[in-house]
C-alpha cells in the first residue's frame, strides 16, 4: 500500500522532472539564440576615479631622480603619489613622503580624462623605494623601483622595437614573456612606433594594458616613431600627438622645440640618447655633437625610430645618415638601437667612410653595430643586403642587452623565449675598436618571407 509521503515524493519528483524538462526546452533556443555581446575598447579603456596608466620613466639622472605618470577621470582633481625608502616589513607605509602633481584635464576622442606627473628628485642612489598613487583616500598599490648607482655596476635592459599594433592583444605576450624570462633588468627601451594612431586614446589604454604592473616597476626609455606624429587632416604635415606627454615625463635636456623627444642620460657607466628622427635632425646632430664631446662614460648607446641602414624593400634613409653618422663615428658610438622596418637586422661595425651606399654598406673593424628590430605583430619582409651580419623576418622579439664593465652583451629572443642572435663587444682600450665576438652556435635565419601574413610597409 502506497504512503501518502511516497506518493508526495513521486509527486514531487514528477514535478521537478517536468520543470526541469521545460526548463531546458526553454533555455536551449534561448542559448542557441543569444551570442556574448562585444565590449567596445572605448568602454574598456574609460577612465575612472582609480589611477591607471601608471609609469615610471627616466627624467634626469637616475641616481636621484624618477618622473612618473597616471591617469583618472574628472572626479579627481588633485592627485597625489606617496614615497619611501622600501623596508622588508609593511613599517615604511608609515614613513612615507607625500607630492602633490602635476594635473592637466584634457578632452581626448574618448571623452575627457585627468592626466597626472611626478618628478621624484632628491632620492639616494642604489636604493629601492616604494611609491603608491592616488587621490590621498583611494590608492593604487604600492609599486617599487631601484635607483641607479653613481658607480659602473652590471646592469640589464631590455630593448624593443615598434610594438603599433594588436597591443593587447599579441604585443602584450613578448613584454610579459621578456619580463619572466629574464631577471633584473633596470628600464625597457621602445624604438618607436608604441600605437599605431596616436591620437586614438584607446590605443594607448591597449599599449598600458600589455605592459600592466611592468611599466610602474621598471622605467621605460621611449623614443618617438613617425606614427607618434600624426598628419593633419588633408595635408602631408605632422606634428607630436598632445598624448606623448601626457603619459610619460622624460628629460628636457635636449634641442630647443624637442624637449622630452631628444634627451640623453647617463646610467652606470653608459650614456644614452634618445634622438628624434622626425624632425630638425639638423639641430641634434649639433647637440649630438655637444653632449658627446664630454661624455665622461665608457660606452654610448643611442636609440631612435628611423633606421640608419633600412632592412625593408625599397627603404634608405640617405638623408638621416648622413648628418649623423659621422657624429657616430668621431664619437665612437658602441651601438644603435632602431625600429620602423618590422623585421630583424644586425651589423657588424659600421663607419661612414666605409659605406658606397646605404644598402651597399660593408662592415669594417672598427665602427658602430647597428639593429633594427620589431616586437609587435605587424611584420614586413625584409631585403638582405650586404651590412647584415644577422637577419630575420616574421618574427616578433625582443632584446636583453646587458654591460659589466669592458663587455657589452647582446640577445635577442623570439617571442618563445628561444635565443635567435647574440653577440659581444670588448673594450680594448683607448683609441683601439671594440672587438667583436660572434656567437657561433645560433638558428638557422628565418628567411625569407616566413610570415605569411606579411604586411606593406608605410
Amino acid at each position: 500500500m502506497e504512503t501518502f509521503t511516497s506518493a508526495y515524493s513521486k509527486s514531487i519528483h514528477a514535478v521537478y522532472r517536468t520543470g526541469w524538462l521545460v526548463t531546458v526546452l526553454l533555455v536551449i533556443p534561448w542559448l542557441a539564440w543569444a551570442e556574448p555581446a562585444a565590449i567596445p575598447n572605448e568602454q574598456i579603456f574609460k577612465p575612472s576615479p582609480l589611477p591607471d596608466r601608471i609609469i615610471l620613466t627616466p627624467c634626469g639622472d637616475p641616481t636621484e631622480m624618477m618622473g612618473l605618470n597616471w591617469r583618472t577621470d574628472l572626479s579627481i582633481t588633485q592627485g597625489f603619489a606617496q614615497i619611501a625608502l622600501a623596508e622588508v616589513s609593511r613599517d615604511f607605509v608609515d614613513k612615507a613622503h607625500q607630492v602633490a602633481s602635476t594635473t592637466m584635464v584634457v578632452e581626448t576622442d574618448n571623452g575627457p580624462a585627468t592626466f597626472h606627473s611626478v618628478r621624484f628628485a632628491s632620492l639616494s642612489p642604489g636604493q629601492t623605494y616604494a611609491y603608491r598613487v592616488g587621490d590621498g583616500v583611494n590608492w593604487s598599490e604600492w609599486f617599487q623601483f631601484r635607483t641607479a648607482s653613481k658607480r659602473p655596476e652590471p646592469f640589464s635592459f631590455i630593448y624593443m622595437g615598434d610594438s603599433q599594433t594588436e597591443l593587447k592583444s599579441l604585443w602584450s605576450r613578448v613584454i610579459r614573456g621578456a619580463i619572466v624570462e629574464t631577471s633584473g633588468v633596470r628600464f625597457l627601451l621602445h624604438a618607436g612606433d608604441l600605437i599605431n594612431r596616436s591620437l586614438r586614446d584607446v590605443e594607448w589604454g591597449e599599449w598600458f594594458a600589455a605592459g600592466a604592473w611592468i611599466n610602474g616597476t621598471i622605467p621605460s626609455l621611449v623614443a618617438v616613431g613617425n606614427h607618434e606624429y600624426p598628419r593633419k587632416e588633408g595635408t602631408r604635415e605632422s606634428s607630436l600627438t598632445p598624448l606623448w606627454r601626457l603619459h610619460f615625463t622624460l628629460p628636457e635636456d635636449g634641442p630647443e622645440g624637442l624637449a622630452e623627444t631628444a634627451y640623453f642620460f647617463d646610467y652606470q657607466g653608459v650614456r644614452f640618447v634618445a634622438l628624434n628622427s622626425n624632425e630638425k635632425q639638423e639641430e641634434q646632430a649639433v647637440w649630438l655633437d655637444q653632449i658627446l664631446s664630454s661624455n665622461p662614460n665608457r660606452w654610448t648607446i643611442v636609440t631612435f625610430h628611423h633606421p640608419l641602414f633600412s632592412s625593408a624593400s625599397k627603404r634608405d634613409n640617405p638623408e638621416l645618415r648622413n648628418k649623423w653618422q659621422p657624429v657616430f663615428d668621431k664619437y665612437h658610438v658602441d651601438l644603435v638601437l632602431q625600429g620602423h622596418d618590422h623585421s630583424y637586422a644586425r651589423s657588424g661595425p659600421l663607419v661612414y667612410d666605409n659605406i658606397p651606399s646605404g644598402t651597399a654598406a660593408i662592415c669594417a673593424p672598427a665602427g658602430t653595430v647597428y639593429v633594427v628590430s620589431v616586437s609587435g605583430p605587424k611584420l614586413y619582409p625584409l631585403e638582405r643586403r650586404d651590412w647584415m651580419m644577422r637577419a630575420g623576418e616574421g618574427t616578433q622579439l625582443y632584446q636583453v642587452i646587458r654591460v659589466d664593465g669592458d663587455t657589452l652583451s647582446y640577445k635577442a629572443f623570439t617571442a618563445l623565449g628561444d635565443l635567435y642572435d647574440a653577440f659581444n663587444l670588448v673594450k680594448q682600450g683607448e683609441g683601439k675598436p671594440n672587438r667583436m665576438e660572434d656567437y657561433s652556435l645560433l638558428p638557422p635565419e628565418r628567411l625569407p618571407s616566413a610570415s605569411p601574413g606579411a604586411a606593406k610597409p608605410e
